[in-house]
């Protein structure tokens, strides 16, 4: 009987844990303002590789379920420290990228809508930014006012909308080459290997003609030698929230706090029979 008595405390307190746990191992259902914000930054900063409902570009497909205990952990770590040696950059301002910590989770949470039921209305393609027309290069082909479009559709949201940089290379800047039309078509044509920049060209994979390229080509160079200056980024801090409490650590910190709360309630108990 005495045993018993011992046991009694533990064992509430192990049913209680276990009633604990789904809300430790399971994502919290988004708010609907966060997936709308996901919404928003997803066709910002993602549709112009992965595709503006997820089927996938130049990067991978998104629209599908996702084999993962915690898929809402797994993509969430893929957009906030990328993966090295392909074209995923790291988003997070901790890695050197531009989201904060919630933009990445409003992210993930529209992402994972795609998993269980099918993605929101998506709201169109941003309106490219204006610009002034420029002038054609010389012994260049493209046009540099169609390649300026191309560029704000699929270029900006890595490179920066004038070419400053942001998870992708300066690309505001004199090109040293003899023939720098021709490196910088090859580059956009063909990417750079185990870096973040795909191939574009449809040849390779991407989805971009020839005379696309050659008009990017042309506003990249007129780019340069307009001698925009862009304008500094204001930089953001960096985050200072822990994720130990959230996922797996949560899991590890209430198991922890489990055995704790059942080693003195065993102690109490036999304190209390002597």
């Amino acid at each position: 009987m005495r045993l018993a008595n011992r046991l009694l405390p533990a064992v509430v307190l192990f049913l209680l844990a276990l009633l604990a746990l789904p809300s430790l191992t399971q994502a919290q259902t988004p708010a609907p303002e966060q997936v709308k914000l996901g919404e928003r930054l997803y066709v910002e900063n993602c549709a112009v590789c992965h595709g503006i409902d997820g089927q996938g570009r130049v990067g991978a497909r998104l629209s599908k379920d996702w084999p993962s205990l915690r898929p809402d952990l797994l993509v969430r770590s893929t957009v906030a420290n990328g993966i090295p040696g392909s074209p995923m950059p790291a988003w997070s301002q901790a890695q050197g990228g531009p989201l904060t910590e919630e933009e990445i989770d409003a992210i993930v949470a529209y992402i994972l809508t795609w998993q269980s039921g099918g993605p929101v209305e998506i709201p169109p393609t941003p309106t490219p930014m204006p610009r002034p027309a420029f002038t054609a290069i010389p012994n260049v082909e493209g046009d540099p006012n169609r390649g300026a479009v191309l560029y704000d559709q699929n270029c900006a949201v890595c490179h920066g909308k004038n070419g400053e940089g942001r998870v992708g290379a300066r690309l505001a800047k004199a090109w040293p080459a003899i023939r720098p039309d021709l490196s910088v078509k090859a580059t956009i044509s063909n990417g750079i290997p185990g870096s973040p920049m795909p191939a574009w060209s449809q040849e390779n994979g991407g989805p971009l003609l020839e005379a696309e390229i050659n008009d990017l080509v042309a506003f990249l160079l007129a780019l340069a030698e307009s001698g925009a200056q862009p304008a500094p980024a204001t930089p953001s801090p960096t985050p200072t929230f822990s994720p130990f409490f959230s996922g797996w650590g949560g899991l590890f910190f209430a198991l922890v706090l489990f055995a704790v709360i059942v080693a003195v309630a065993l102690i109490l108990q036999a304190r209390r029979s002597d």
